[in-house]
């Protein structure tokens, strides 16, 4: 399995595709690359997919980051590693946050900027922030929750919520402090790389509201509505997802 080199440690990655453009998946809190399976293996036919494990996360080594900026610039060093000029990037959640810095710091690194289920400011409920500190396999068990649509199969909440004791208190707490203290929306006037905006009507962790702020904010975004799909629309409705994907990758001319 491929690792790629970043300051003093090893972020692991999976891949898909040996050609086209470079496409890069980056997970929410907490989480890891496993959520972007189904995305690897629908688009490998039309460009050179990855998904990385954010430091801390998955197989990555070492410990999470503080801040939405630094998560940005582990994203910077992990192309840099690959040898990566530009590529397409895709983030959910505090991913979608990570990849909006990622076009607004390093914006001759993005040559499109995918953003699912995700906001330009991503406040945390504060019983969230202290419940992952006081009792976090109960509060693991209310996220996964609200990560759903209510007619989710309950086999998806469970592998969310081991993903979650997976990555443990201490990284999954710092990625939703992060996530509290992020906020963009004064900026989002200033990218200027292809935008495809994707939200769920379903979703409880960032509203349609976000993505439509998001949409009418970016100049030029392309909104998409998947309607009933929650926060985790990648696992809920993986083939509609994709679908959309492919559509707008195809009118980036890559």
């Amino acid at each position: 399995m491929p690792f790629a080199q970043i300051e003093s440690q090893k972020v692991f990655y999976a891949a898909r595709g040996v050609s086209g453009a470079p496409l890069v998946f980056i997970h929410g809190a907490g989480d890891s690359h496993l959520l972007w399976n189904r995305q690897l293996a629908a688009l490998a036919d039309v460009a050179r997919v990855m998904a990385m494990d954010l430091p801390g996360h998955g197989r990555s080594a070492g410990e999470g980051r503080k801040t939405i900026d630094e998560y940005a610039i582990a994203v910077r060093e992990f192309l840099d590693a690959l040898d990566i000029s530009q590529a397409v990037i895709i983030g959910t959640s505090m991913g979608g946050a990570i990849a909006l810095t990622c076009a607004l710091e390093f914006a001759e690194r993005v040559m499109g900027l995918g953003l699912v289920a995700t906001g330009a400011k991503l406040r945390v409920a504060p019983a969230f922030l202290q419940g992952l500190q006081m009792d976090f396999e109960a509060t693991v068990q209310i996220l996964v929750e609200h990560y759903y649509a209510p007619n989710a199969p309950a086999a998806l909440k469970a592998k969310s919520a081991q993903q979650l004791l997976k990555t443990g208190a201490p990284v999954t707490y710092g990625d939703y402090a992060a996530c509290d203290a992020f906020d963009v929306r004064e900026r989002l006037g200033k990218i200027r790389v292809p935008t495809l905006v994707v939200g769920g009507t379903a979703d409880r962790m960032t509203p349609l509201k976000y993505s439509e702020f998001l949409a009418a904010q970016i100049p030029h975004a392309q909104l998409v509505v998947i309607e009933g799909a929650g926060h985790m629309l990648m696992l809920e409705q993986p083939d509609a997802l994709n679908d959309v994907l492919r559509r707008w990758l195809a009118t980036l001319s890559l």
